[in-house]
């Protein structure tokens, strides 16, 4: 590895650690949390500040790949896949921290004492959770695309 290939290994490393973790997040450790803690609110607490923690690692590497397009294609990286891919992507993991987390959170407030999902607000939490999981699915189809996109160089 020359320091002249530095930039685009950073960015093959930021698609890795970002389309990996949230493939091994969002369909593995979550759902063995649920599946393997007694305690759901607990399970639900940990898979949050999960989630929290890698909408911030893919903003970061969203912004990474984003800049890194630019300054190797200079406009004409916005006619390319791989940078309307991280785009899409970076937008929607922005809605999902800061329009659906708050939104989610707010109804974990309003239900306590109680777990949410045995509370009044259920069924609101149940509607906002699965818009929550349609985007981060389509999130996660976008990473795939990435993933073969950057390898069409």
């Amino acid at each position: 590895m020359t320091m002249r290939n530095l930039p685009r290994h950073l960015a093959d490393l930021s698609i890795v650690l970002w389309v990996g973790g949230m493939w091994m997040l969002g369909y593995g450790v979550v759902p063995a949390l649920f599946r393997l803690l007694p305690d759901r609110m607990l399970a639900g607490r940990i898979a949050g500040e999960l989630f929290t923690l890698l909408a911030f690692i893919g903003i970061a590497c969203a912004l990474y790949l984003l800049l890194y397009q630019l300054q190797q294609f200079g406009r004409a990286a916005l006619q390319r896949n791989a940078f309307r891919i991280a785009a899409a992507m970076l937008l929607l993991v922005c809605i999902g921290q800061f329009a659906l987390q708050p939104i989610l959170a707010d109804l974990k407030v309003q239900a306590l004492p109680l777990d949410v999902m045995n509370s009044p607000v259920a069924p609101r939490f149940k509607t906002w959770h699965a818009v929550s999981s349609i985007l981060y699915l389509i999130q996660s189809l976008l990473g795939i695309a990435l993933v073969i996109e950057s390898r069409n160089k």
